[in-house]
């Protein structure tokens, strides 16, 4: 070979190509969890079997229940025509609501959640990281459709009893919104975990965005009742998929909307473009968004299988980037025993996010206890309780001060106080702020003919408040208590008893609380209930905590 020849010779280049060990890599995986996955399809397996069984053996004298009314000719097409006036502004806010989850789920979780090793070694290897991750979004995508379409059925079947529209057409017209609008929301918390501005934008969108939600369960309120805003519905019907998704039913069910076929492409056409980019997406997430995401989900599920539900919740607020905090500031107190008030209420002006939270429970309170007293009957009994747990969750809201007390008890050495004290301290900002939602959740009862509502609704916050607080030095889950008594062809009492301890402190206020409002209580009788009651729960409260710190 001469030495021109040798010259000429291109030199060997190296390319990402000659180093790709995807397919050998995901090969020797599959051999090796083999076994792992046969053992996690068993476990999936008795899993969905008990669900299944307890449906069936808890839910069947329900469906049975419902059938026979069917049979005997009970009124549901009465609600027909309330439900067609609503079904604009209740399509817009489903999708707000299922837009919302998606993109907070996706600040700790996502569509595309790898376990710890596989971020840790796998991605680490000479494997295209496509091969990898994308898999996972496609199963998160498939798995929405699940609910999806067990909405879309729930729905129909709505329609069909109503009397609005055939069951055949029903499951027609739902068919496009069970379809498209979760495929939309994996899109959206595909977006939120692709691109950290985005995680941004949800936090500081969130509580706008729970304001929407408001004022859409009041329009559709109002146009049940017959108060429509015509214009309003047009620009829901045709501002996006939340109203291109609710333009077939509403022609399925006589309403008028003459573009519904181009409403429906373009819903299909943005859910295919919004799941392609999506799926593009799914090859570039960083490999730090993956690591951080696999320890939060391994940790709230294993605090989830310990009952630690708290810890949890903890667990989300971190990875969700917690309550905004404002700078603010108050002059202190003068005298010791007001410090303890002080640092709730400049806890508080810091994150007003609560006071936000608390604000919008006791409106859903107001709520759900104005529609139980107009439904009459038993439903009535049903709407108060759900008020009463709307209000003991306002005013929990406001007492997380107390929880993070508890949450490490090391926090409390600056207290100059005994914890018990310390604990009991912590009640006066959310019984006082309790009290005054209170009162402007029982103006709309006042204005219509109930003044007395000015009296009983501000008497719960302070029962709700011990509650609160007897629930945060409840200490530890005593698991051992699902496992107490004998068993039954309807299984043992362990998990009943499991129950009633973890959530004594609401149980016991708000069942109290329902008899006596819903037994024609006197102002007086409702008075000294609730000083009985409360001073029943910071007694527990006060034996709780000198059994967490002496």
């Amino acid at each position: 070979m001469s030495a021109a020849t040798v010259d000429t010779e291109p030199e060997p280049t190296w390319s990402e190509e000659d180093d790709d060990r995807t397919p050998e890599t995901l090969a020797w995986l599959r051999a090796r969890r083999k076994a792992h996955r046969r053992q996690q399809g068993r476990d999936m397996a008795v899993l969905l079997y008990c669900v299944v069984l307890g449906v069936a053996g808890y839910g069947s004298g329900l469906v049975v229940h419902f059938l026979r009314g069917l049979d005997e000719g009970a009124g549901y097409g009465r609600y027909g025509d309330d439900l067609q006036r609503g079904l604009p502004a209740l399509f817009t806010g489903f999708t707000v609501v299922l837009a919302l989850l998606a993109a907070r789920d996706a600040l700790w979780r996502g569509p595309v959640v790898l376990p710890g090793p596989s971020v840790g070694w796998l991605l680490a290897q000479p494997v295209r990281r496509s091969a990898v991750l994308r898999p996972w979004f496609r199963l998160s995508a498939w798995l929405s459709l699940v609910p999806g379409l067990l909405a879309g059925v729930a729905g129909a079947v709505v329609l069909r009893i109503t009397g609005l529209a055939p069951i055949g057409w029903a499951l027609l017209a739902v068919l496009p919104a069970a379809v498209c609008l979760p495929l939309l929301a994996t899109a959206l918390g595909m977006a939120v975990e692709r691109r950290p501005s985005w995680a941004r934008r949800v936090r500081r969108w969130t509580a706008p965005a729970v304001l929407l939600l408001g004022a859409l369960g009041a329009q559709t309120g109002l146009a049940a009742g017959g108060h429509r805003l015509r214009a309003l519905e047009w620009v829901e019907l045709w501002s996006g998929p939340w109203g291109w998704a609710g333009q077939p039913v509403v022609r399925a069910c006589g309403g008028s909307v003459p573009g519904w076929p181009a409403a429906a492409a373009l819903l299909v056409l943005t859910t295919a473009a919004a799941v392609l980019q999506a799926h593009r997406d799914a090859a570039h997430v960083p490999t730090a968004q993956l690591r951080t995401r696999a320890a939060t989900a391994t940790t709230v599920a294993s605090v989830a299988w310990s009952m630690e539900l708290r810890a949890a919740k903890l667990a989300l607020m971190e990875a969700g980037g917690g309550d905004a905090t404002r700078t603010f500031r108050l002059p202190p107190p003068k005298h010791r025993r007001l410090v303890v008030v002080w640092r709730d209420t400049l806890a508080l002006l810091r994150a007003p996010g609560r006071l936000g939270r608390a604000a919008l429970w006791a409106a859903g309170a107001s709520a759900a206890a104005g529609l139980g007293v107009d439904l009459g009957g038993e439903r009535r009994v049903v709407g108060v309780v759900l008020g009463l747990l709307c209000g003991y969750f306002a005013v929990g809201a406001l007492a997380e001060p107390a929880r993070l007390e508890t949450d490490d008890l090391r926090r409390s050495a600056w207290s100059p106080f005994r914890f018990r004290s310390l604990m009991l301290q912590h009640a006066v900002v959310p019984a006082g702020l309790g009290v005054v939602l209170g009162l402007l959740a029982a103006v709309p009862f006042a204005l219509h003919g109930s003044p007395w509502a000015l009296l009983f609704l501000p008497l719960c916050a302070p029962p709700f408040t011990a509650a609160a607080l007897y629930s945060a030095c409840r200490g530890p889950a005593r698991t051992q208590l699902m496992f107490l008594g004998g068993g039954s062809p309807i299984g043992g009492p362990g998990p009943l008893i499991f129950l009633a301890w973890y959530a004594a402190g609401p149980l016991i206020s708000v069942t109290v609380l329902a008899i006596t409002l819903t037994n024609g209580a006197t102002p007086a009788t409702a008075a000294l209930t609730s000083a009985a009651l409360t001073a029943a729960l910071l007694t527990l409260t006060t034996r709780a905590a000198n059994r967490l710190l002496p």
